[in-house]
């Protein structure tokens, strides 16, 4: 097999799986596409034993996430991207094993942070409740 072959044909299965919308092995998921082994999930995109989320796409191991994307690994976290290992992330990226984070980008392993400043976990929860009606967000997490 030469280069271009083995090129052409890898392309060919690349493709093939993503370009295909079966749901392998899914429990319950509705409207969703191309995900493998998930369990309740609702408008989900390629993603692989994700656990009652929502409008996830490309991500593994989510449960209880809303609009995650290219994540690995979160729980209950909301809007978030290139995240991972972390617990109740909202509106954050490139944040990995850090739990309580509110509109965050490349932090890991820190908890209770808004924009990357730390808070107590009092002034946290207050100031989150705030931003969450100022920016209309669900009190999901």
């Amino acid at each position: 097999m030469t280069k271009d072959e083995f090129l052409a044909e890898y392309e060919r299965l690349r493709r093939g799986h993503i370009d295909s919308s079966a749901n392998v092995g899914c429990v319950e998921c509705v409207a969703s596409t191309a995900c493998i082994d998930c369990v309740f999930c609702k408008e989900c995109v390629r993603c692989y034993r994700t656990r009652y989320s929502t409008g996830c796409r490309d991500s593994s191991l989510l449960t209880h996430c809303d609009g995650c994307t290219e994540s690995r690994a979160l729980a209950y976290s909301q809007n978030c991207d290139h995240s991972g290992d972390s617990n109740y992330l909202v509106s954050c990226s490139y944040c990995f094993e850090c739990d309580y984070c509110f509109g965050c980008v490349g932090l890991v392993q820190k908890d209770f942070h808004i924009l990357n400043q730390k808070y107590s976990r009092s002034d946290y929860f207050r100031m989150v409740a705030q931003l969450r009606e100022a920016l209309v967000l669900p009190p999901h997490v």
